[in-house]
């Protein structure tokens, strides 16, 4: 067939004009703009416009454009409002044409489900239509027609039906199976067409790259026999099946680093971690046996088991070291991810490479674990955010393809592909056929080349087997006999590749001297990765030694010079004439000027921003992040002033924090997407990343940790006892009961309580504003770093009595316990009888009802910090009251809850001899609190009068 044939049969398909000439004119029309705006179909068919002879002899591709769409026109004239269809080998042709196109476009959309994937190969190929030829009207006839085929990546602009056919199943059907055109950008979806059918997804790797694969493969499955002789029974949660992955993080280290990345922080759970440990980071053998023989050195308090241990190293690679980072991991699965991209991110801020470049995330799933775990959707979500982008994370799937080994293949989740929740964020998707380590390493460098130049999320479902149970002591065919019959045939991995590198003449031993030449390193305990920088460090690397190994003290200098306040304090307070705020915030920044001139006492807000703006110009920078920390739920912040006179929705902010003056440290406040879990872990990776910037996250209620249990949990209360991992987040977390609700009046301080122990964080209630401020600058300008977990109010936000002089910020510092302030008691302490213990807002309530009382026998305490609970403080504080024969803890919560039983045995602790502990609060309740204003109103009124009645309950003598 001729190029003027296929041109003809264009020109007589005359029912894509007529009635539909408009539509056909505009989508011309937007092609001569950007070929790339309209469907594949017709880009095709304009493609073949430009590629063949006019009638008249010259060549298409010179014709003006609108004599064209003028040709458009007069078609539509001749043919009216009715659609004509011509008769005749010419029609047919045209139709043909465009049947092409769509059965193109059909392997790039649904090719992978054909693709050889499955190295098991349990089930047969699906019937899909659209990818069979039939489907179009296609017959054996029509395989040596030639069609035109510019619009795609084959290297020629005309092919055979049946050469075409064969190009696509080459590439899309083969041992690797691509989805990418779900992405809306038409260039990404280009860029991956050329990429795939350029070379027909088949890569052409030279014979020291193979050996190299094999090699790698080697270590993978050498490792594990290793461990199955020496260790039997004794968990590991192998890699067996899936050894391919070790080729593929071997070729991602080295790419990446050919590509400038000089950090590479990697996330996973445990299933081939002790693998990537030796195989990929270098760590010795020797010390991995250590552990399996229970040898290892136990400096933590508690200590994890080895496959949960995180590891780092220096490599080299083609473009200069690369600093690698396991991530320490618990048994919560992909709860790892959002830190490891706090982590990044971290490294990013502090290498000024807001883009990326040179700091990569690296996560590894299971299959099941990626489609069923919520924090991947959460993590996911953040990928694109100004506050959390990492540039960019590869994803690497080690899909054995059984999730757990009870499951069901039909309850094992509701998509097609455990990847399909990542078509969300348009991040493409390389479905591979483990048992084909040269596609895997393929997909692994097209998938890191896609990050590196579209700095977006990417996916290497890497589809294998496990070969064990889900760990060693399981027996996985007394639920899936017949996937393990088909496992127990197969010869494995390595073997396949190895006998196929010996049919391509490589050399018939070259498999059994690699696994010989591992085996005799692994007796000898020697690394496995050549060669592991045992000398390198980077010039961004944290010094974490200032704040480890430091003994507890509540002591700080957090008071700052009085200039100091007054400069600082017009700084935040003044806004540029071009910016318009609202008039009910520029009274409230009025009252702040007041403040820092002080002439009205400093409130919670100013005191807030004051600890902000000191500690920018002191040079530690903040990061400040929540669902709705710029204005503050309550409205109490307002760290970002909106111009109301703006023109555009993403201009005119102005952020005062961030004008203290020159050569301050960054400030940073991000209203977060409405994620808690993955939120807050992406904030304790940022935190353990860099301890010289005060990190903050900030829950919209309190309440609102719940969604973030597990990394409260597995992170921030036992992170330091199992890994030695020190950090100084901080958690800010609205509590107080108000008549708000069962959700909204209680952060959980219970669960908090019960975690402490070990010194391992502080619990916090400051009361006034001058205690926010210097609890906020005693995180950072100590040499402590450990997680602060601070109960902030909402209506002492704006209570006048909750308000500080000027002089509360010039001197003094955090007090963990505040002791009785009112005069009258104070001169009489040898007279007063009872001693009422709170914390947190039900002090003002305590305060109004003993003057209503006219009760100058009582005294009333403050505990501000709750843990590590002051003894010293507290104790001298009851000393001062001898003659006081009750002592009562009074609280808004629920007797269950708040921290009542946490508080009572350190309360009894420090009491006097013959002294009596009562309870005054809310009964025990499944509920944090009631639901009706009026309920909770009389409870409020009958716990504030029982602090002052007469004891009963439950009462602790000393």
């Amino acid at each position: 067939m001729s190029e003027t044939n296929v041109y003809v049969a264009y020109k007589g398909n005359s029912y894509l004009f007529g009635g539909n000439a408009p539509y056909v004119e505009e989508m011309y029309e937007k092609y001569l703009e950007n070929p790339g705006s309209v469907p594949d179909n017709w880009r095709g068919y304009f493609d073949a416009l430009q590629h063949v002879p006019a009638v008249d002899g010259t060549d298409a591709r010179d014709v003006p454009h609108q004599p064209v769409i003028n040709a458009f026109a007069e078609r539509a004239k001749q043919g009216g409002t009715k659609v004509v269809m011509a008769a005749g080998a010419d029609s047919d042709l045209g139709r043909k044409r465009v049947a092409v196109q769509q059965l193109i476009a059909a392997y790039r959309n649904v090719g992978c489900r054909w693709a050889d994937l499955d190295p098991l190969k349990r089930t047969e190929r699906e019937n899909i239509p659209e990818l069979d030829p039939s489907f179009y009207g296609f017959t054996d006839a029509d395989f040596e027609t030639v069609f035109n085929t510019s619009n795609t990546y084959f290297g020629k602009e005309v092919m055979s039906l049946r050469d075409l056919i064969n190009a696509l199943r080459e590439t899309y059907c083969s041992s690797v199976g691509a989805e990418y055109m779900f992405i809306s950008d038409q260039a990404q979806k280009r860029w991956w067409q050329e990429k795939l059918e350029s070379i027909r997804s088949k890569p052409s790797f030279n014979a020291e790259k193979k050996k190299h694969i094999l090699d790698r493969l080697t270590a993978a499955e050498g490792l594990e026999r290793f461990l199955h002789t020496k260790y039997v029974g004794q968990k590991r949660f192998s890699l067996e099946g899936g050894e391919s992955f070790i080729a593929a993080m071997d070729e991602l280290i080295q790419q990446a680093g050919a590509q400038g990345v000089q950090e590479i922080v990697i996330g996973m759970a445990h299933r081939g971690r002790l693998n990537v440990l030796v195989n990929t980071l270098g760590k010795m053998p020797k010390d991995l046996f250590a552990e399996f023989d229970h040898t290892a050195p136990e400096d933590l308090p508690a200590g994890d088991v080895k496959y949960h241990q995180g590891f780092s190293s220096d490599v080299t690679t083609p473009g200069g070291p690369v600093h690698l980072s396991l991530a320490f991991n618990p048994s919560h699965l992909e709860i790892v991810n959002p830190v490891v991209e706090g982590s990044v991110r971290a490294r990013m801020d502090r290498r000024g490479d807001p883009l990326g470049k040179q700091v990569l995330p690296v996560l590894v799933h299971g299959d099941a674990a990626f489609a069923g775990q919520g924090v991947n959707q959460e993590t996911l979500a953040l990928a694109a955010t100004r506050g959390y982008t990492t540039g960019g994370t590869v994803h690497l799937i080690i899909n054995n393809q059984i999730g757990f080994t009870t499951s069901d293949p039909r309850d094992l989740r509701s998509t097609l592909y455990c990847t399909d929740i990542v078509k969300g964020v348009e991040s493409p998707v390389l479905h591979v056929n483990g048992d084909d380590p040269e596609a895997v390493v393929l997909a692994t460098q097209l998938a890191l080349e896609y990050r590196m130049t579209f700095r977006k999320d990417v996916v290497v479902d890497i589809i294998c087997f496990r070969k064990l149970g889900h760990n060693e002591q399981d027996t996985p065919s007394l639920t899936q006999p017949l996937m393990y019959k088909k496992i127990a045939q197969h010869p494995g991995t390595r073997k396949l590749y190895a006998d196929k590198l010996a049919a391509q003449g490589l050399g018939e031993a070259l498999g059994d001297d690699m696994v010989k030449a591992y085996r005799a390193a692994m007796d000898a305990g020697k690394h496995t990765v050549d060669p592991v920088l045992t000398n390198f460090k980077s010039k961004y690397s944290v010094d974490w030694s200032p704040f480890l190994g430091k003994k507890w003290t509540d002591q700080a200098d957090t008071a700052i010079p009085l200039a100091e306040w007054k400069r600082l304090a017009e700084k935040i307070t003044t806004i540029p004439a071009t910016v318009t705020p609202h008039q009910l915030l520029k009274k409230v920044y009025d009252d702040r000027a007041a403040m820092g001139r002080g002439e009205i006492n400093v409130d919670w807000g100013m005191g807030e921003h004051m600890a902000f703006a000191s500690l920018v110009a002191s040079g530690y920078p903040v990061r400040l992040s929540g669902e709705d920390c710029g204005r503050g739920t309550f409205t109490h912040r307002h760290a970002v002033i909106h111009d109301q006179n703006r023109e555009k929705w993403n201009e005119g902010t102005y952020v005062p924090l961030q004008n203290v003056g020159e050569g301050q440290a960054p400030f940073v406040v991000i209203d977060s997407i409405l994620s808690e879990e993955a939120v807050l872990g992406f904030e304790y990776g940022y935190a353990g990343s860099d301890p010289n910037t005060l990190v903050v996250w900030e829950a919209q209620f309190g309440d609102f940790a719940n969604g973030a249990q597990v990394v409260i949990d597995q992170f921030i209360a036992s992170g330091e006892v199992k890994w030695g991992r020190a950090n100084g987040l901080t958690l800010m977390l609205p509590h107080g009961y108000e008549g708000q609700g069962p959700e909204h009046s209680s952060a959980r301080v219970e669960r908090f309580m019960q975690l402490a122990a070990d010194t391992n964080m502080q619990i916090c209630q400051p009361t006034t504003a001058s205690q926010i401020f210097h609890l906020l600058r005693r995180q950072m300008v100590r040499n402590l770093r450990k997680p602060l977990v601070i109960f902030t109010p909402k209506s002492l936000l704006r209570n006048k009595d909750a308000t500080s002089p000027l002089s509360e910020f010039t001197k003094g510092g955090f007090q963990t316990v505040i002791p009785e302030q009112n005069e009258a008691v104070i001169k009489k302490a040898d007279k007063v009888k009872r001693v009422i213990c709170c914390s947190g807002k039900v002090y003002y309530d305590l305060v109004k009802k003993r003057e209503e009382k006219g009760a100058d026998d009582v005294a009333i305490i403050r505990v501000e910090q709750l843990y590590p609970f002051p003894h010293k403080v507290f104790g001298a504080e009851l000393k001062r009251f001898p003659n006081a024969t009750d002592i009562v803890w009074c609280q808004d919560e629920p007797q269950n809850q708040g921290a009542w039983f946490f508080v009572q045995h350190q309360v009894h602790e420090n009491m006097l001899e013959g002294q009596k502990l009562g309870y005054a609060g809310r009964a025990a309740s499944a509920s944090p609190a009631v639901g009706y204003a009026h309920l909770h109103q009389d409870q409020q009124k009958a716990l504030i009068e029982a602090a002052f009645a007469k004891l009963k309950g439950f009462i602790l003598t000393k």
